[in-house]
């Protein structure tokens, strides 16, 4: 039995987990030993109840055990199986965007989460593992019966050290492994807790064997250990310098001293924390600081991080990879690989432990003060790079370190000192909040933050803005407005000439959106002529010259649109920008529709929504589906188009609001649908769309490529 060592983050994709059908649960990284009737009694549970909570004290391996089950049922699953960690969550509130986020949901919209949730989930048939809930039980168990009533086909496992005390929950507790004496027919040599340690003995010491010059001592320390996995394990990695009756001696002393050599007076959650402690002990005093400093982490960081915020007094930056590696030898943190470099991951439970001593040593704030440094350092290098050549890079590296970034965040806003530095931050994280899929969780830091900061700031002129520039994504437009205008008059007074522009290049989307096209091209115009210098090519003039192009083509002045887009994608050619690049492209294919160059629409559409493959802008991918049905309606293809039309239509209601809620691409869909029913006859029109609302959106864009034939009708 293993606890908590399996790392969802591992296998970091560029692609959203969500556009994979067979979920996100994570690789089994080790072998799984014993609890083969719990492990039947939890499968037969589960099928009995939509609700299984696996409760458990710390170390006893409740992750272990649910990732377990949930990979011998996955074949049951057609949905998938999807995988949630809510260890390092802080927020309440954020509950529900985590899980979107698990599930690749990037929701846009302004409704309720859980909303947004019910209906993703209402026709799928799958198992959701929420990991660690205990610290947000309230919330938990209010979200999981909200959901499992929406989602007749859904089914859950929670792991938590306290029950979620809600209706239809079947609470199953997980015991420590069985130890030699627990069954006195048992052979010692085939007790799970002896067969642990020596599993994960042979993997540090690879000769290691159980026979019997040893198997009494071995017996006796798991015993000792209480039969618990991560005890146990954390034992076994010390085979590398000790022999098992060492381990064992040393352990007995310790025990004595803590509860006066009474293994019955010392409860098993003692147990694990004088484990722990002993393993602490061991460690180098340069191990222990670290140990300690690195608590304040949240999920997986890199080196580079650990140097920035854990060097110090008695701890050189030139020292944290060595001491590093000695953690990692000592199974305190876990190592891994992935796409952008080699990161690190302190154990649940040792990270508790090691947040005790770094309030012991009284360092607590400062390190949380130079995490929060690093981080704010990294949104402004992410953002001042986002325009270039390496924005896939940087999609990538945000939502890696999203765990982390929300510590950052919560830090500033529960700090009343810290606010301000908490603009600053929220606002130079608006291209993670609008480009990587996290509108809803970036308006709702925003909106805090901006009610807690009440005086006229160019910090707060800046997260006014991104506000509105949220807000406008997600079809709130009066929302947007009045962010966009409180940007504006706060601006003025504090003279942020910058954030006066940016709010009426934001009052110009709105007005967009709202229908307002003449109001809409000199909000715009502006905007385009204050940036032409080549400042601010991201949020300020790329996204200006698209939208006023959209505009000019609502207008139908399709060469003068044609003439901007031109100009936008050379910008964007020069500085290797994705992401307005795609929107150029989409654009583009409109006006090339409109001007019946169907084969350049065609090219230009398929361009944008390959870059859209690469970011999680799923509004974004169902306005360029909208348009390639348009063009397959002028190319006579209308059972395509209707294919693609009903996809739309599903997923607008998951994703956000319909076209934006933009008068013009409203009344182009409808145009197209009419199109479609007029030619295929309202009963043949409803059976093809209804078959390609059924499609995921991965099969969706995959059709619109070319990449996947449309699906027969049934």
């Amino acid at each position: 039995m293993q606890a908590g060592r399996n790392n969802p983050r591992e296998a970091a994709l560029a692609t959203p987990a969500g556009w994979r059908r067979e979920g996100n649960l994570p690789a089994e990284l080790t072998s799984f030993v014993g609890r083969n009737r719990l492990l039947t009694t939890i499968r037969q549970r589960l099928q009995n109840s939509r609700l299984v909570t696996v409760t458990g004290i710390g170390g006893v391996g409740k992750s272990r055990t649910a990732l377990r089950i949930a990979h011998l049922v996955r074949q049951q699953f057609k949905d998938g199986i999807w995988y949630v960690d809510l260890a390092r969550l802080q927020d309440p509130g954020m509950v529900h965007h985590t899980i979107s986020t698990a599930f690749g949901i990037a929701d846009q919209s302004a409704r309720a989460g859980a909303d947004t949730l019910g209906d993703w989930l209402s026709e799928r048939e799958l198992l959701l593992v929420l990991d660690t809930c205990e610290h947000l039980v309230e919330t938990c168990a209010e979200l999981v019966q909200d959901l499992l009533a929406r989602a007749p086909k859904l089914r859950v496992i929670a792991t938590s050290r306290r029950s979620l005390n809600t209706q239809g929950e079947s609470v199953v507790a997980i015991p420590p492994l069985i130890v030699p004496g627990d069954d006195p027919a048992e052979s010692p040599y085939h007790n799970e807790a002896v067969e642990l340690f020596r599993q994960r003995a042979s993997a540090v010491v690879p000769d290691f064997v159980v026979d019997e010059t040893n198997v009494n001592s071995v017996a006796q320390l798991c015993v000792r250990l209480d039969g618990i996995p991560l005890a146990i394990e954390l034992a076994a990695v010390r085979l590398r310098a000790l022999s098992v009756d060492q381990i064992l001696g040393l352990l007995t002393d310790r025990f004595s001293l803590l509860a006066g050599a009474s293994r019955t007076a010392l409860p098993r959650h003692q147990t694990l924390r004088a484990a722990i402690g002993w393993s602490h002990e061991l460690c180098e005093p340069a191990e222990r600081l670290l140990w300690a400093r690195l608590a304040v982490f949240s999920g997986d960081f890199e080196l580079d991080a650990a140097r920035f915020v854990c060097a110090g007094e008695s701890l050189a930056a030139d020292r944290i990879l060595e001491v590093i590696t000695g953690l990692v030898d000592k199974s305190v943190l876990l190592s891994y690989s992935t796409v952008s470099g080699q990161r690190y991951r302190l154990i649940d439970t040792l990270r508790q432990y090691g947040e005790d001593w770094l309030d012991k040593l009284g360092e607590t704030d400062t390190l949380k003060a130079r995490h929060r440094d690093y981080y704010l350092q990294l949104a402004e290098r992410g953002e001042h790079a986002w325009s270039g050549p390496r924005q896939v890079h940087w999609f990538v590296r945000m939502r890696q370190e999203h765990d982390n970034i929300r510590v950052a965040v919560d830090y500033c806003l529960k700090n009343p000192g810290q606010v301000r530095i908490g603009l600053e931050l929220l606002a130079s994280l608006w291209f993670m909040w609008v480009a990587c899929g996290f509108v809803r969780e970036g308006r709702h830091y925003l909106e805090r933050a901006v009610k807690e900061s009440t005086q006229p700031s160019k910090e707060r002129c800046k997260a006014l803005w991104v506000l509105s520039y949220i807000r406008s994504a997600q079809g709130d437009v009066s929302g947007a407005i009045e962010a966009a205008e409180q940007c504006s008059t706060d601006a003025v007074q504090v003279g942020d000439s910058t954030s006066v522009i940016l709010a009426t290049k934001m009052q110009g989307t709105a007005a967009f959106l709202q229908g307002d096209l003449k109001k809409a091209t000199a909000l715009l115009g502006v905007a385009i002529e204050f940036h032409r210098g080549g400042r601010e090519l991201n949020p300020g003039l790329l996204p200006a010259i698209g939208e006023l192009a959209l505009v000019l083509t609502a207008q139908n002045d399709l060469f003068e649109a044609e003439t901007l887009l031109q100009d936008c994608l050379k910008v964007c050619h020069e500085r290797g920008e994705l992401w307005l690049r795609s929107y150029a492209r989409w654009i583009l294919s409109i006006v090339e529709l409109n001007t019946d160059r169907l084969a350049d629409a065609v090219v230009s559409a398929r361009e944008a929504l390959r870059i859209k493959r690469h970011f999680h802008d799923v509004p974004g991918v169902l306005l360029v589906l909208e348009t390639i049905a348009r063009i397959a309606v002028a190319e006579g293809r209308v059972v395509h188009a209707t294919y693609l039309l009903g996809a739309s239509v599903t997923n607008w209601q998951t994703f956000g609001l319909a076209q934006m809620g933009s008068p013009f691409l409203s009344q182009e869909y409808e145009k197209s649908r009419k199109e479609c029913e007029e030619s295929l006859g309202l009963e043949r029109f409803n059976e093809l769309f209804r078959q390609g609302a059924r499609l995921t959106l991965e099969d969706t864009i995959a059709t619109a490529l070319g990449e996947m034939d449309s699906p027969e009708p049934g």
